[in-house]
This record gives C-alpha cells, structure tokens and sequence, in this order.
C-alpha cells in the first residue's frame, strides 16, 4: 500500500505535467491571449481528475499569465510589453544578491556555469531558440543555486523565470543576440574576481528585458 509520502509525491508529480501541459498551449498559441480554458476539458482530454487541474491553473495564476473571475472561469491574460518587462528589474536584484554571495565559489569553481556557455555556444550556432532560452535560464538558476541561500532560490524560482524568458522571446522577437558570448563575459568576471560583479550581473539581466 502506497504511504501517505508516495501519493503526495504522485499528485505533485501530476500537477507539475499538468502544470507544463497548459503553460506549453499559452506559450506555442494554442490558447491565445483572452480565451478561456477549461478545466473539465483538459481532465478529460489528460485523462486525469479535474483537482490537479485546477491546482495547476492556480499556479499559473500566481505568475499571473492566466486571470480567473466569477462567472467567467479562466482565461490567458493579454500580457503586453510592460507586464514581460516588469519581473526584470526584480530578478535583476535577486541576481544582484546571488553573485554577491557566490562570487568565491564561483571563482573557484565555475564548471556549472561553463557547461551552459558550452550548450549556448551549439544553440547560438544552430539558430535553436528554445535551446537558447533553456540554457540561458539553467546558467542563471546555477547562478542563483550557488549563492547557497534557500530563501533567494526560493524567490527566483517562483518568479517563474523561464515563462518570462520564453514568453518575451517568442511573443515580441526581439533582435538576435549571442547568447554565449554574454554569458561568457560574466563567466570570465567571476573567475578574475572582478568587484565589479554585482554591478555587471544587473546590467545584464535587465538588458534582457524585452524593448518596447
């Protein structure tokens, strides 16, 4: 008999490819800007009850690409520039923070941050823009994890970086950009021990920001 432990993990589990399943339709335009998504639909269509759907969609809620009122259900926001814009500066102070408190280890041991340059450098040269967005993400997220805080990874990740990245990268196609190279650049400032670190990582997330 499954423990009261493996059926949370079950339902979180769950949630979790419930959770991807509906971000991957607003994300690829599957459900536009505006329209309604149904919960009983996707329970039927997912073969799974409606309670993990609706854990999911409260979720995506919380990093406000969907908007629920009474009467109306559910529907993927109209997000403009400015809302893709406004988690930057954010995130930028959280990073700002992390490369603060990892500096000395990543100085000194930069192999996690390498290997994303290394993955950037084969998706800037394939035009793979997905790849892109993933390992630009992972590079930051082993930033962030090497600061070695529960509390500022905690908040970075509930800002739901990726979303943000892929969301202002697909939606508003910005101009190319060598992905590799930046991330190199800030790579090489912490294994110089450049004090001026902090200031550099800020500069760069915010220049992320999509352009309006």
């Amino acid at each position: 008999m499954a423990s009261a432990v493996d059926r949370h993990l079950v339902v979180h589990s769950l949630r979790e490819q419930i959770r991807e399943h509906i971000l991957e339709g607003i994300v690829s335009g599957r459900w536009k800007p505006g329209e309604r998504i149904v919960e009983r639909r996707i329970a039927v269509e997912l073969q799974v009850s409606q309670t993990p759907v609706r854990e999911a969609l409260r979720e995506l809620e919380t990093l406000r690409l969907i908007e629920s009122a009474p009467n109306k259900g559910v529907r993927v926001r109209s997000l403009t520039a400015t809302d893709l814009r406004e988690s930057y500066p954010v995130r930028a102070g959280l990073e700002q923070v992390a490369a603060e408190l990892a500096a000395e280890r990543l100085a000194a041991e930069p192999a996690a941050l390498e290997r994303e340059v290394a993955a950037l450098r084969a998706a800037d040269a394939a035009l793979d823009s997905e790849a892109q967005v993933r390992h630009t993400v992972a590079f930051h997220h082993e930033l962030v994890r090497a600061a070695d805080n529960a509390v500022l990874l905690h908040a970075w990740e509930a800002l739901g970086i990726e979303v943000w990245t892929t969301l202002s990268i697909r939606w508003l196609s910005p101009a190319p950009r060598a992905y590799a190279a930046e991330h190199q650049d800030l790579v090489d400032a912490f294994t110089r021990r450049d004090p001026r670190i902090c200031a550099l990582l800020k500069s760069h997330v915010l220049s992320c920001a999509p352009q309006i």
